[in-house]
Parts: structure tokens; C-alpha cells; sequence
């Protein structure tokens, strides 16, 4: 992106939004480059200090459990924005649109232990409990408009899609 376009963390100076990672840094720290990229602004979002420092920082927590646990598992997360109201925007010089709550699919492939779950955080101040922001991938995906894990057989992915059991996780 040519350096005029591109968004830098002076657009979040003073915004009272902090750099919400999409891909935590603690997740990238297997490697040098890997860890280098996930500061890059493409994977930053706007997100209020209270939701990055507790409540996501609770769920990226408890997805590195899991993934320890199940041996990998599959993550794809963003932001949401409300299309039927006016988005807030931060930068100076940049216009950095606030989203109004972000999701985060999780799916483990463990053989014969195969499971799914989602969450919907809102960009607020709250402290979020993960058993209320606890969905299903279909739900995000109805949200989103987004098609999550299309490469996981059709039958299998329409069973995890649906499933939301956050106990099946712990």
C-alpha cells in the first residue's frame, strides 16, 4: 500500500482506542517474521483498552489452552460493523473506521473429537463473560456474510457450525 494510504499508530494517538491485534503477538512467537508481522496495522482494529486487556485477552488465552490441548485448532476472527448506523472513525490522518464488536470461529479437527464454537464480543467498555458472548459459527457467518471453513467436508462443517458448547471446550 503506498506509504500516503497507509494507516500508522499516530491514527490511534489520543483516539482512546488501543491496537486491537487480530492474530495475537503471543501466538507469533514461534518466529522472528511472524512475530514482525503481526504488528502490522492490516492486523490491527480499533478496539476499546477494556475489551483488548480483559475480555479478549481472556478468549486468545483460552484459545492457546485449547489449541495445546486439541493439538491445533482452526481460528479465523474480525471485526463487525453495524451497515445501519453512521461508524465512528479514528486518525489523524488516516480514517480508521471503530468496529461495533468483533468475532472469533474456533473449530478443532482432533480426530473423533471434532468441535466448533464462536463468540461476538462487543466494542465496549463492559466486561464481557465468554459463556454470554459464546454462539455458533452459523451465527457469525449469517452476521458476517462470510463462508467460514469451506475446505472441512460439507457434512461435517454443517455439524460444527451450529454446535455452541463452550463446556465441550474445557
Amino acid at each position: 500500500m503506498p506509504a500516503a494510504q497507509r494507516v500508522t499508530t499516530s491514527d490511534y494517538s489520543g483516539s482512546g482506542y488501543t491496537r486491537g491485534h487480530m492474530c495475537p503477538a503471543a501466538d507469533m512467537e514461534w518466529g522472528a517474521n511472524p512475530l514482525q508481522d503481526c504488528f502490522l496495522m492490516s492486523n490491527m482494529c480499533p478496539q476499546t483498552e477494556e475489551l483488548n486487556r480483559y475480555s479478549w485477552e481472556a478468549l486468545e488465552r483460552a484459545c492457546r489452552r485449547w489449541a495445546r490441548k486439541e493439538g491445533a485448532v482452526l481460528i479465523v476472527c474480525g471485526p463487525i460493523f453495524d451497515n445501519e448506523r453512521k461508524q465512528k472513525t479514528i486518525g489523524r490522518k488516516h480514517k480508521v473506521r471503530v468496529p461495533d464488536a468483533f468475532f472469533k470461529c474456533v473449530l478443532s479437527m482432533r480426530k473423533g473429537h471434532e468441535k466448533g464454537i464462536a463468540f461476538i464480543y462487543k466494542n465496549n467498555r463492559a466486561d464481557q463473560d465468554m459463556k454470554e458472548c459464546a454462539t455458533t459459527v452459523d451465527a457469525v457467518e449469517q452476521l458476517t456474510g462470510y463462508n467460514f471453513f469451506v475446505n472441512v467436508s460439507d457434512a461435517l462443517e454443517e455439524r460444527l457450525e451450529r454446535q455452541c458448547n463452550l463446556s465441550a471446550w474445557h
